[in-house]
């Protein structure tokens, strides 16, 4: 019991998620700033920022639903936070793997999303209500090429297991060359996820303020803040995990190897960041559907073949 809490609120639980969430948001937009040619903010950036919001009052609207308003926050914060119990982190096993976790893992990250999306309608706002389409929108255009580039790595490993995946790719690493058109489109479909450029869409400031958070404040906002910190951990983890897949038996450096390779992903995804404008909402749907989707089917054809062949 009390591992199991250790896991669960020390690590990898919530306490480093936050502090590592707060690392990886200070290192993106670093980055993104040092690829604009712009300083940046300083390290203690992230911490001020929230330490700022909880400070502040949380403004409900009037017209708002008060008890959704109130509560999607923590739910979309202990979504987010739960699942990196079952993805390997410092070795090819995770804290609580099970046949299947692969599926789980990826529908409860799609709860997440959908609280941003009640958020939205929840608010009695127009901004809102339309960040809030939108997101919901993009959910069903990144959704179908990401769970298709997990698929197939997946097929070769002929497991559905996190857990499974690391232990036969750490066994064949050769293999892993095979998986890179699902690399791809799952770093792209993970920008979609994550609501950054240029798939932004749905927090278009320029447009609609802030989209579906325009009405949250003070501590509600903070929570929503500390949800997207950890998804990005999550993101990088599932990467690393399925797509490189290196560890080592010995627990501190799997440790410091689990950091790089998800400090490698989230590089990637600053520059991906940096180097697109924001698209319109039906070129995410076209581009997802005509060119990821593809890309992701024909990642499942050469696991297939290759299962077949070896």
């Amino acid at each position: 019991m009390l591992l199991s809490l250790f896991y669960l609120f020390i690590f990898p639980g919530i306490i480093f998620l936050g502090i590592y969430g707060f690392m990886l948001e200070y290192l993106d937009r670093k980055l993104y700033a040092r690829f604009q040619n712009r300083v940046g903010p300083p390290w203690f950036q992230p911490v001020a920022d929230i330490i700022k919001l909880m400070g502040k009052e949380g403004i409900v609207p009037a017209q708002a639903d008060k008890t959704m308003f109130k509560i999607l926050p923590a739910i979309a914060m202990a979504a987010a936070s739960v699942v990196v119990l079952y993805i390997p982190i410092w070795g090819t096993t995770a804290i609580f793997p099970f046949k299947g976790d692969v599926i789980v893992v990826l529908y409860i990250l799609t709860i997440p999303t959908l609280t941003f999306f009640l958020a939205g309608w929840s608010s009695a706002s127009l901004y809102a209500t339309i960040g809030a389409v939108r997101t919901l929108t993009q959910l069903f255009a990144y959704e179908v090429p990401l769970f298709m580039a997990l698929l197939g790595p997946a097929i070769l490993a002929n497991s559905w297991s996190f857990s499974g995946i690391a232990e036969f790719y750490s066994q064949n690493p050769w293999l892993i060359l095979a998986n890179v058109p699902g690399f791809i489109v799952a770093i792209l479909s993970m920008q979609g996820k994550l609501e950054r450029s240029p798939f932004d869409i749905p927090e278009a400031e320029t447009e609609i303020v802030a989209g579906a958070f325009t009405e949250y404040s003070g501590r509600f906002l903070a929570l929503f803040r500390m949800t997207i910190d950890i998804e990005l951990i999550v993101v990088a983890t599932i990467i690393a995990a399925v797509f490189l897949p290196f560890w080592s038996s010995v627990v501190w450096i799997g440790i410091l190897i689990f950091l790089a390779k998800t400090l490698f992903v989230v590089f990637g995804l600053s520059l991906l960041r940096s180097l697109m404008a924001r698209i319109r909402i039906e070129q995410m749907v076209n581009f997802c559907w005509k060119f990821l989707a593809p890309a992701a089917l024909l990642q499942i054809l050469i696991d297939i073949i290759l299962k077949v062949s070896l």
